[in-house]
């Protein structure tokens, strides 16, 4: 008894999160679809020009964003972020730096160095 291997596919929100891409900037036949997991491992390894300009330049989702400017998403949520930004927004903020990034960077720290600290510890303490 032999089973035929079957394609695993996924939405085009699922391909585009694990690209690390905005969905609604992809190109239309890319969000009509499904994508197999074949089809998935050749854009992550030869990225045609649109997810190439997409990575560059954005609009980046939200957690791509958080992740480029240090804080995290609730952080960005706090701070009146709720639209995908472009590189150049992104770099905007950082040079501005607003009230609101300067806490959450600091917050942000903070949880990271407990973490830190807390890994550090022997088990059963």
């Amino acid at each position: 008894m032999t089973s035929q291997k079957s394609t695993q596919t996924m939405k085009p929100a699922t391909a585009a999160k694990k690209l690390g891409v905005y969905l609604e900037a992809t190109p239309a036949e890319f969000r009509a679809g499904v994508v197999s997991r074949d089809e998935l491992n050749a854009l992550q390894a030869d990225p045609p020009e649109w997810l190439r300009e997409l990575r560059r330049n954005g609009p980046h989702p939200r957690p791509v964003v958080a992740a480029r400017l240090g804080v995290s998403i609730g952080g960005l949520t706090r701070g009146g972020i709720t639209e995908p930004l472009t590189t150049e927004q992104i770099e905007t903020l950082k040079t501005d730096e607003p009230d609101w990034l300067r806490r959450e960077r600091e917050t942000q720290a903070e949880v990271r160095r407990e973490a830190a600290r807390l890994k550090a510890q022997p088990a059963g303490e």
